[in-house]
Parts: structure tokens; sequence; C-alpha cells
């Protein structure tokens, strides 16, 4: 017999995609795919179980099935109005969720394996942040409120759930902003707008990581470790480099709209309102402030290296989206025409110092 893996969030297209791809695996004999909706694209063979994870009936499914591996995507980032749900029901599936499910593994003997889909939105987003988070920074100002704040309850009882199951190996993978065919992230709604709105006098450090990337890293965790390899542990998943949000502007050729914060306040509620996208206060800060992490450590334990870098991820997500308004050559050109007219500075030695900052982070990981 081989293994028996059980997937959460199986409805969703990221949902969808690994079940597809972990059904592959010769040494996986089964694939369960659980959700509280049954799923609009083809599973491939995997068994679908229709089961709200907030109710106790998912230790029935655990115990039923005797699955071996539980990888854990039920988790909602996308704001309430692209989600179809509100906040609290949103909260309810990505907190008490988890708990459930948690609580449903401690006591199912057959589980030796659980992989976590987090994000590194845990981190926060503050003025006093340091350059670079690596999986050991303390947070120095942990998230209030959203996605953010229950992926940090989510983690806090999955650090409980090891220490009573010590037996269980446990991963934990924090992803950078995900973007992709089958990404459903705040940030890629933010992109798909005609104009970005931009808070006035901040121009933050992002990164990315491809949907393509994700399937092959919740693989590789939820499979046996290969020679000299761990898949126990946190790490921290986004692909090599920085791109400024002015960067992101300029490759996808929409236009910024710089604001002050309350101007962005109101904003939020406009495009809430006609159903384009929210700003919920954890975007508004990162679009402030922004966030950069290290990724060496699950390159050297993991044994995981993103295919795509931030800048190629964004780039696919352009060739998926279609341009924007303006040409992103044309854009670039007049900006560094306009740059160049400027004392200090010329735009080609901005590039110069930002590829530097790019290249410090893509070497530490």
């Amino acid at each position: 017999m081989g293994k028996v893996v059980l997937v959460t969030g199986v409805a969703s297209p990221l949902g969808g995609r690994f079940v597809r791809r972990v059904r592959r695996e010769p040494e996986v004999s089964r694939v369960i795919g659980v959700d509280a909706r049954p799923p609009a694209h083809p599973l491939d063979g995997a068994e679908f179980v229709r089961a709200d994870i907030r109710q106790p009936a998912i230790g029935k499914v655990l115990a039923e099935h005797a699955v071996d591996t539980v990888v854990h995507m039920d988790v909602h980032g996308a704001p309430p109005s692209l989600g179809g749900a509100g906040r609290g029901a949103v909260k309810e599936t990505n907190v008490i969720g988890a708990m459930q499910l948690l609580g449903a593994c401690q006591k199912a003997p057959s589980v030796s394996r659980l992989v976590i889909k987090s994000t590194t939105s845990v981190y926060g987003s503050a003025p006093r942040d340091p350059a670079v988070f690596d999986e050991a920074t303390p947070v120095r100002d942990l998230p209030s409120g959203g996605f953010a704040k229950d992926a940090v309850e989510v983690e806090g009882y999955v650090r409980g759930f090891a220490r009573r199951r010590p037996d269980v190996a446990v991963t934990v993978l924090r992803f950078a902003h995900i973007l992709g065919p089958a990404a459903e992230s705040p940030l890629a709604a933010y992109f798909s707008l005609p104009v970005l709105p931009t808070v006035l006098g901040y121009d933050p450090r992002l990164q990315f990581v491809h949907d393509d990337d994700v399937i092959e890293v919740l693989r590789l965790a939820a499979g046996e470790p290969r020679p000299g390899a761990l898949t126990a542990g946190t790490f921290n998943i986004a692909g090599d480099g920085v791109l400024l949000l002015s960067q992101c502007a300029r490759r996808l050729g929409r236009p910024t709209a710089p604001m002050l914060l309350p101007a962005i306040r109101w904003s939020r509620s406009v495009l809430r309102s006609v159903g384009a996208t929210d700003f919920s206060p954890e975007q508004i800060r990162l679009l402030t402030h922004g966030r950069v992490v290290r990724t060496a450590h699950a390159r050297d334990v993991l044994g995981f290296t993103p295919r795509r870098t931030t800048a190629e991820t964004l780039d696919a997500f352009l060739r998926e989206q279609g341009p924007g308004l303006l040409p992103p050559e044309g854009v670039a050109g007049a900006l560094d025409r306009f740059a160049a007219l400027l004392p200090g500075k010329s735009g080609p030695q901005a590039c110069t110092a930002a590829a530097a900052g790019q290249e410090e982070v893509r070497q530490d990981g």
C-alpha cells in the first residue's frame, strides 16, 4: 500500500492543481480531496469528499481512509468581496477549520505528516521592520487583523499540535504573494486594475512566487525527504530577487495614482463597492512598507529552489493578464528620460542601485 494523502480546499484552482499533481506520484496510492463545495475542475482520479473542516466530521474522514499525509490548503487570503463570503465566514474557515483539522489529526494515529500552507504576511509590514526577514526573526509588530492575523493564529495552533504529536513531521510553508493562473490573491487583483493606487511618498519592496513553484514545493513537502534533506520545519518560499512597486507598475504597463492614506482608504470603499478589489488594512501596510524574506533555509534544508524569480513571476503574470493601458517599454523610457533631467541620481543609476539590492537578496536567499 502506498501513501494516502488528504488535501483540503480542493475546490480552489490551486488546490485542484495540487491534487492532480500529487496523484501522479508513484508512492501515492490514494488522494482524498476535501472541501465544503464540489470543485468545478477535474481531480484526475482523486476521491472527493464533501465535508466542512469546521465540523468534527473531518475526524471520521481521516479514520475511514487511514490517511497518513495531510496537506492543508483550505486557507483564504482573498478579500471578502472577491471570495464571495463575509469576513466572519472566512475567518471561521481559516482559524476554526484549522483547529478542527488539527484536533482530528491529533486523534488519528495513522497521520504521520502534516503540511500547512501559510503566508509571509505573518511577519507584518511596519516602518521599523528589518530589511529581510528569516524564519527566526522576531516580529516587532504582529498583524492586527485580516488574513495575516488568521495565519498567525493558525501557526500558533500548529506549534501546539507539534508539541502534542512529536511523531508527526510538521511542515509550515510561508509563501510570498502568489501569482499565476491558479492564484486567488488580493495582490493579483490589485495588479489587474487599470490604474494602481499607491501611497504617496512610498515605494515598497515586494516578492512573488509563481503557482507552479507553489505546487512543486507542496509536493516536495508532502513526500518522503530526499537524501540529505529534511521536510519538517518552517520555510519561507519566494522567488529570488525583489521588485519595487514602481518597477512592477512599469513592467505591467499600469500607471500609478499616488494618494495620501485617507484617499487610499476612500478608494478602498469605492473599489470594494463595485467588486473590483479591496484594500484591506494589511494590504495598505504592505503597499506602504513592503516585505522581503530570506529563502536560504528552504534551499539548504528542504532542498527547494524556485524555478522562477520574482521578476520572472511578474512577467509571466503580465503574459497571462495582457498589457496595461501603457506599453511597459514606453513607460520605462519616459521615466528614465524624466529622471535624467533631475539633480542627483539619474534613472540608470537608480536602476543600478535597485538591481544591486535584488542581487543581494538573491545571494542571501
